[in-house]
């Protein structure tokens, strides 16, 4: 697409929304949600919980999600030349980050868009602070591959750097990579286990491999989680 803007008042606004509590909305989001003309959001009805909460009303609201961006895209981008203001929400966090985002501002520099962002909570930022690990380097790996050969191979790589990595897990899976992590990584290294950010059953587990490790057994995990781990750190 090389279209161009009739109306310069088209914007494109990729919005963080709360991770869990609704209060970390920012007024700036508020707002910005309040003047859009159309909303893409990655889950429509999570998206109507979020804006009746700040009796935002009356909005066309799209579906834009990882199974349907390659196709609204154009779309969506075509209504910003068109002069139309226009926001874009994951269900819960900051587009691009293991959220749908990078093909529609990918799409929007390559028609002249300048993009406004709008940051806000993430259970990435947040973790860096819960986690009490050293973060002056760090790496970000979001959710690990399924299959067990490629999480190893990742999971040596961690081994082998000096930068305390982040992942994104589900609770299905993550007693099972605790477990990885003590083997292929070591005991000692340093570990924690970040579950619901913000939400009300918010914990943090932290301490060896070893000891997060044995802590996991007794656990039904609930909750998504974000795993921290420092292979050059012992707590």
């Amino acid at each position: 697409m090389n279209l161009k803007i009739n109306n310069q008042d088209g914007k494109l606004s990729i919005i963080a929304t709360p991770i869990g509590n609704l209060e970390d909305m920012t007024f700036r989001a508020v707002r910005t949600l309040k003047e859009a003309d159309m909303i893409a959001a990655e889950d429509t009805r999570k998206a109507r919980i979020l804006l009746n909460k700040f009796e935002i009303d009356e909005k066309k609201v799209v579906s834009h999600h990882v199974q349907n961006e390659h196709r609204t895209v154009n779309f969506l981008i075509n209504e910003v030349l068109k002069g139309n203001k226009l926001a874009v929400i994951s269900e819960a966090g900051s587009p691009c980050v293991s959220d749908p985002g990078f093909l529609i501002i990918r799409e929007a520099l390559r028609n002249g868009i300048e993009p406004e962002i709008i940051p806000g909570v993430s259970a990435l930022t947040f973790s860096i602070m819960a986690a009490a690990l050293p973060v002056e380097r760090l790496t970000f790996y979001g959710f690990l591959p399924p299959k067990k050969g490629a999480r190893h191979k990742v999971l040596e790589e961690i081994a082998n750097d000096n930068k305390t990595a982040f992942i994104f897990e589900s609770p299905k899976r993550v007693v099972r990579l605790v477990e990885e992590i003590n083997e292929i990584i070591g005991p000692d290294c340093g570990l924690a286990l970040i579950r619901e950010a913000t939400k009300m059953h918010e914990e943090v587990i932290r301490g060896t491999a070893a000891e997060v490790n044995e802590k996991m057994k007794a656990k039904s995990p609930k909750g998504e989680f974000v795993v921290a781990i420092s292979s050059r750190y012992t707590p």
